[in-house]
Parts: C-alpha cells; sequence; structure tokens
C-alpha cells in the first residue's frame, strides 16, 4: 500500500491499543492465573491440502478425504468454502446431514468450515455478495454440526490458469482497488460486514474465528481489536504461527497469553520431510506455539494446510503424492510436539 495509508494505519493502531488492552481483560473474564486449564489439542486435516489446486491433478471428493484423514491418524477434518468441497451452494441441509453421518461412521469429527472472504472491497455490491456467501457458510457449518467457521477479514483470492493456482494476480488485483483508500475506511468496511455475520452466526449456534491472515490484518493485535469492536460472543479467534511476522518465542507467548481463552482454531503448514534418524523435520516456532497453547489450556485443533506453490520436478508441479506425503507426516510431526508439551 502507498506510504500515506500505511502512516494512518500506524496512527489509527496506536490509538487504539490500549483499548484493546483494557478490553482483553474483561473478555477473557480472568487473570492470566485463573486461565489455565488442561488443554486438549487435537490434529484436523483441511481440505484445502487435497482441493486439486496446488498440486498436479484432481481434487479428492470430501468422502475421499476423511478416508484419508483417518488413515494419516488425524481426528477432524476442516472443509474448505469453495468448490469441488464447500461451497454452501452445493451443500443443502440433507447432503450436509449425509457427509456428517459418513464422518461420524469413520470416527472423524467435521470441526470446521474455512470461509474465503473478503469484506473490504469499495464496492458495496461485492462486500454484500461476500456477506450473502459467509451467511450461507454459517447455515452450512451448522448443517453439518461443525463448530467453528473460520474467517478473513479481506481475502485477495487465488487464480487457476491455465493449469495451477497462483497468488500474485489476485494480490495485484486487490492492491490496486484499495489504493486510493485509507486504512480507517477499508477497516470499517470490514468491521462492518464482521458484526452483521456475527448477528447470522449467533442466530445459528455458529462461533466465527478470525484468523490473523494480512491484508487488513497485520498482526495478533488487529484481531483482538476487530473483535472487541465488533463486541460479540460469536467471534473469537484463530490465531495461526506461520503467518505470524514475530515467531520469537517470547513474541509467541505473549501473543497467545493475548488471545487466551478466544482462541477456537489454529492452522499448521509446511513441508515435511525425515531425517536420517527417522525424525520428521519441520519449522521449529512450532514447539514454542503448541507449549503456549498447552499454557492457556487450548483445547481445540490445528488444522494442517497445505496451501502454497508446490516445487517442480522435470518441469512440472508435483502431483497428489507430494500431498499425501506431507499430510501423512504433518499428523505425526505435530501430534509429537503436543505430546512433548503436554507431558512437560
Amino acid at each position: 500500500m502507498k506510504e500515506g495509508i500505511e502512516i494512518n494505519r500506524r496512527q489509527f493502531m496506536g490509538a487504539s491499543l490500549a483499548a484493546t488492552a483494557g478490553f482483553l481483560a474483561n473478555v477473557n473474564g480472568t487473570s492470566q492465573g485463573a486461565q489455565k486449564k488442561k488443554s486438549n489439542m487435537k490434529v484436523g486435516l483441511y481440505s484445502i491440502t487435497f482441493l486439486g489446486i496446488w498440486y498436479r491433478g484432481e481434487a479428492l471428493s470430501l468422502e475421499e478425504m476423511i478416508k484419508r484423514a483417518k488413515s494419516y491418524g488425524y481426528e477432524g477434518i476442516e472443509i474448505d468454502g469453495k468448490r469441488p468441497h464447500g461451497n454452501p451452494l452445493d451443500w443443502p441441509k440433507k447432503r450436509c446431514r449425509e457427509l456428517r453421518s459418513f464422518s461420524d461412521g469413520e470416527g472423524i469429527e467435521i470441526h470446521g468450515v474455512a470461509a474465503n472472504n473478503d469484506f473490504s472491497s469499495p464496492i458495496p455490491e461485492y462486500r454484500e455478495c461476500q456477506i450473502a456467501y459467509v451467511k450461507e457458510l454459517i447455515r452450512m457449518t451448522s448443517d453439518l454440526g461443525a463448530r467453528t467457521l473460520r474467517m478473513f477479514l479481506a481475502w485477495p483470492g487465488v487464480t487457476k490458469h491455465p493449469q495451477l493456482a497462483q497468488y500474485t494476480i489476485a494480490k495485484d488485483n486487490w492492491k490496486y482497488n484499495h489504493k486510493k483508500f485509507t486504512e480507517e475506511e477499508i477497516w470499517t468496511w470490514c468491521r462492518e460486514g464482521m458484526a452483521e455475520c456475527a448477528r447470522y452466526a449467533e442466530d445459528a449456534g455458529v462461533i466465527l474465528a478470525l484468523q490473523n491472515h494480512a491484508p487488513v490484518i497485520w498482526s495478533y493485535q488487529d484481531v483482538l481489536r476487530m473483535v472487541k469492536q465488533v463486541n460479540s460472543t460469536s467471534l473469537k479467534v484463530s490465531l495461526d504461527v506461520p503467518i505470524m511476522v514475530d515467531k520469537r518465542p517470547e513474541n509467541i507467548r505473549k501473543a497467545a497469553q493475548a488471545v487466551g481463552n478466544l482462541q477456537v482454531l489454529s492452522h499448521f503448514g509446511g513441508e515435511y520431510d525425515r531425517d536420517k534418524n527417522g525424525k520428521i523435520k519441520g519449522a521449529e516456532f512450532y514447539t514454542p506455539f503448541i507449549r503456549a497453547m498447552h499454557e492457556i489450556g487450548y483445547s481445540g485443533y490445528l488444522s494442517y494446510e497445505l496451501c502454497h506453490p508446490l516445487p517442480k520436478v522435470n518441469g512440472q508441479t508435483v502431483g497428489i503424492e507430494f500431498a499425501e506425503k506431507n499430510a501423512q507426516l504433518a499428523a505425526e510431526f505435530m501430534r509429537g510436539i503436543i505430546n512433548e508439551a503436554t507431558k512437560a
């Protein structure tokens, strides 16, 4: 964004951080000492991993993905809210209940749905379309018997042309459409959209989990500021460590303590391999993050997602077998970290 917008943003942030700090004590409703409770973290598989976007090949059906999740040792799945997996246009109540029955039969929980929404457009017709989309996703989440709907404030999207997905075109589009508007204006549009959807979520008994994902959101403080301003019991937090800018252990712990009881969902990603000793290699920042989640008593899912451009071999993007290998190793990797953290 242009320099003037960034200056406005810094001023806007500074004016609200003190209010946010006071809000946290009230929302969490307890001191940090009283917050501590037994954690019960579970590992889930986010269906973007097998959506047929990033690897070469077709998407798995959700039934196939549920079976993969079970065989890899996951406890639940999170359904991406777009075709071919979870666009609500394709999921009337009857089909939702059928899928839930299938997943229950496999012993896999449908723990959440993920929206790919953007409330930030300067064009009101676009924002209203997004609100309608999220309202239907809330209905679908409820019909599936799921607990949470992951939310963005703004999502530029992806493009899939001619073969595989990329972020560049969509991000450039988003920047162009917003460059004439201030951070305050964009924030206000997002808040209005989120507040309206929080009302629909409250009626449906669904929890919206706001992820700390750019753009518009640049830190966990931004997430908490939006939650404070919307002021709804149906809007909570999905703090994800891979997209935190500052991943130092002390900042991870600080973020976890700030989020506290608002944390209802999280995601992890990456590519995995075994070293010569058989140990799975993964990012080091997950260990302090899981320790911090355990410290605040987080009892919820960590969903694995493979959602970035993948390697090429002999000039071709890797196939579905790459996603299968990483999904399997990711489950083992995260279960190991959780076990170590909870024992400690």
